[in-house]
């Protein structure tokens, strides 16, 4: 099985709930303290894919996702970028995703470039609802069609079944004109909040974007949170139509799963 390891830190609360969603696809997941991480870099070299789970770490002290971050750049960023140029998904919910963008791990180089030695200056942003409210509840999503992400392939969006719990204070999506219409043209939008239920006024409706490699999926929903039917908000009334194969949130799981399990050179990955 590929191993899954999940980055924890004090205040992050939802790591265990990720390590289910990687165990229901098919992965070994394994916690990592942020401080073992900082003393031995090198453990990253176990991981077949990595998880920055959602919570409010270190408290969310001075922002977001702040703390964690600037420890990160500091001391992990040439391990998680040895670890992208050998082809390992990461994926980053919630204050999982306010950490990746202020590591610099998204949106990440442009197309066709490598990762830079030093962690870039970050160049999107995760600010304060338009609300300036803590917003928990279900939201509709779509997914582009021209998205590079490994983690949304396949994901069919035209169901009532598409939705997606969210549950954030800082989730508005933040990027210049000139920005976001890279992220549009290169196929790093991942994931849309339906036109008419954005819930924290995010640009273009954006809901989650991925690196130029598509393997970093950055996303403020919690897709661990939608790995069986019975979490759906109202699955004893959705079509059984709509509720065949696994929900939207395990099929996450699973599509990274696969690409690793398709990709792994490790005889002992992904053995049956």
């Amino acid at each position: 099985m590929p191993v899954a390891m999940i980055i924890t830190a004090p205040g992050i609360n939802c790591d265990l709930e990720l390590a289910e969603a990687f165990a229901l696809a098919g992965a070994d997941p394994r916690s990592v303290h942020l401080n073992a991480l900082m003393e031995e870099p090198a453990l990253l070299d176990e991981a077949d894919l990595v998880g920055l789970p959602g919570g409010f770490s270190y408290g969310d002290a001075v922002a977001a996702g702040r703390i964690m971050a600037h420890l990160m750049r500091a001391t992990l960023y040439e391990a998680l970028a040895g670890a992208l140029r050998r082809g390992v998904p990461m994926i980053a919910p919630c204050n999982g995703f306010q950490v990746a963008a202020q590591v610099g791990l998204l949106p990440g180089p442009v197309p066709g470039m490598d990762w830079p030695p030093s962690a870039p200056a970050p160049s999107v942003a995760l600010a304060q609802n338009t609300s300036a409210r803590f917003n928990d509840r279900w939201v509709r999503m779509r997914v582009p069609s021209n998205t590079r992400c490994i983690w949304t392939r396949g994901l069919d969006m035209a169901t009532d079944a598409a939705v997606i719990p969210i549950a954030h204070g800082e989730g508005r999506f933040m990027a210049d004109e000139e920005a976001l219409h890279g992220l549009e043209d290169a196929g790093q939008v991942a994931l849309r909040y339906a036109p008419d239920d954005n819930p924290n006024g995010s640009v273009g409706d954006v809901m989650g974007i991925c690196d130029a490699s598509g393997l970093v999926l950055g996303l403020m929903p919690h897709p661990e949170r939608y790995t069986r039917w019975t979490q759906h908000p109202f699955w004893t009334r959705l079509p059984d139509a709509d509720r065949v194969g696994d929900p939207p949130g395990l099929r996450m799981f699973k599509a990274a799963v696969e690409h690793v399990c398709d990709r792994s050179t490790r005889s002992s990955t992904c053995a049956s």
